[in-house]
């Protein structure tokens, strides 16, 4: 008989729930009280394995299991806070009768490789310049080594784009989740900041040819009347791998070690890797549109495709500018610095709580155009709104409108996109689209830098570039209806 995906979440939980209290209650006293420094990474060690299995049992449940995505993010969030696997497990026990086991649903292991990449990408952020300084780079070139990744990550999206409409979306997925999960082991070898460049400039590239090809994947296994809501769930592993990815990396890199991190973050990309090769070949995506291509006019360059670049590109110019300038208002207005990272999460839940809600259904029944300018116009607000802000509610009540405005402008440009494109155009198109992506975070967080402007200023400027654009893309959208019907 076959055993409950629950059951195997249960039983792991309670095995990493054991191993942290083993950790903080044994391991760390026996470090800093008796001097013991290998107790923590031995056991260190030994609880990032469990944890790895623990979120391979959450992504199992998650795949197999008919319940609520709410599910396996408390499941996740419950590994960093002692005590709560048990609480968990307890009422996954009371539950677990309630829940059938579905057929594997290939769409959500699809939404997890999503979330592997984005992880990987958001468990860099509060370990790399560290760790860069810690062989020697100096602040030059640890900033270097930052954007190096963006740059070569944005070639790799180009190039998987023109693969994927070559040899088709699960080729170049399986390539790059083996060798994204390979890049993340040569960070054993870094001794001196040269060696890290290569390193990086490996990792992004790699990297970059996951996304594009996963996107492609999802949308060309899609009817058309659905496209919308399936974006704004796989949003919603965006949303998590931005709101776990940090804390997992920042917590474990300072128990064990950064390339410890990397080590785990690479076990569940050949995880994933595995899981995909063995359901993932099955489902081939369509070859052909489900009406006439004739819709895009036989160009790969439309209106359409055009609005949905530029969306990408503003949407992490946005992001860019928050990372870049939010922790120095904070520290401005003299609050600790962990509330960066506390309102960053919050704008991230709230937009998991859009992506994952009924609201979903918005984006297959209002034209993207639309959506995408509200959601672009409740971003420029929140910019202007935060240069205002100087209490705490005040600051997480933006942060919220910033993650609503966040969760209507992802999906409505993925959107936009998928209606402008033919599949056999669609890869290509997902390649320029997440390079825009890259290429809008480097912008965000250096061309502000270089203005003589207040913190103040910049976020107003920002502000009034988000609304010009909301405006701008949101007009016109009864032609582009029309045009990508």
């Amino acid at each position: 008989m076959q055993t409950h995906p629950i059951r195997l979440l249960r039983i792991t939980g309670l095995m990493d729930g054991i191993s942290l209290l083993i950790l903080l209650g044994i391991a760390m006293p026996l470090k800093y009280v008796w001097g013991f420094d290998k107790a923590v990474s031995i056991v260190g060690a030994i609880h990032g394995g469990i944890f790895i299995l623990y979120a391979i049992a959450i992504l199992y449940a998650a795949i197999r299991v008919k319940w609520s995505l709410l599910w396996p993010a408390a499941a996740m969030l419950a590994a960093f806070i002692p005590l709560a696997n048990f609480i968990l497990e307890w009422q996954l026990r009371k539950a677990q009768d309630k829940f059938t086991v579905k057929p594997f649903n290939y769409a959500v292991l699809v939404y997890s490789i999503v979330f592997f990449s984005f992880f990987d990408l958001f468990s860099q952020l509060p370990v790399m310049s560290t760790f860069a300084t810690s062989v020697g780079a100096t602040s030059f070139i640890a900033g270097f080594v930052i954007g190096i990744y963006s740059l070569s990550n944005t070639l790799g999206n180009i190039i998987s784009g023109i693969l994927t409409d070559k040899t088709g979306p699960f080729k170049i997925l399986m390539a790059g989740l083996v060798l994204s999960s390979a890049s993340l082991l040569l960070y054993h070898l870094v001794d001196q900041p040269a060696i890290l460049i290569a390193v990086r400039i490996i990792h992004g590239f790699v990297a970059g040819l996951i996304v594009p090809a996963a996107f492609t994947f999802s949308a060309n296994t899609t009817k058309q009347n659905q496209q919308g809501k399936k974006v704004a769930n796989i949003g919603s592993f965006v949303g998590l791998a931005a709101v776990i990815g940090p804390a997992f990396s920042g917590i474990m890199a300072s128990k064990t070690s950064v390339p410890a991190v990397f080590t785990f973050v690479a076990v569940l990309g050949f995880s994933l890797a595995v899981l995909a090769a063995i359901f993932l070949g099955k489902h081939e995506p369509m070859k052909k549109t489900e009406g006439n291509t004739s819709s895009v006019n036989g160009t790969f360059m439309n209106t359409g495709m055009l609005k949905a670049f530029g969306g990408a590109f503003f949407l992490m110019f946005s992001q860019g500018v928050i990372a870049y300038l939010l922790p120095l208002h904070v520290q401005e207005l003299g609050y600790d610095s962990r509330m960066s990272g506390t309102l960053m999460s919050t704008f991230g839940i709230i937009a998991i709580i859009v992506f994952v809600l009924p609201t979903n259904r918005i984006f297959d029944r209002v034209a993207p155009s639309l959506t995408m300018g509200v959601g672009m116009g409740l971003m420029g607000i929140s910019q202007l709104l935060i240069s205002q802000s100087a209490t705490t509610l005040a600051l997480y009540s933006v942060l919220g409108l910033y993650g609503i405005g966040f969760a209507f402008l992802f999906p409505s440009i993925n959107t936009m996109l998928i209606q402008s494109t033919p599949p056999e155009l669609r890869g290509k198109a997902y390649g320029y689209f997440y390079a825009f992506f890259s290429l809008g975070v480097v912008a965000g967080s250096t061309v502000l830098g270089w203005l003589t402007l207040s913190i103040v200023q910049e976020f107003m400027c920002t502000g009034v570039v988000l609304l010009l654009f909301a405006v701008l893309f949101g007009w016109n959208r009864r032609k582009l209806a029309v045009n990508t019907q």
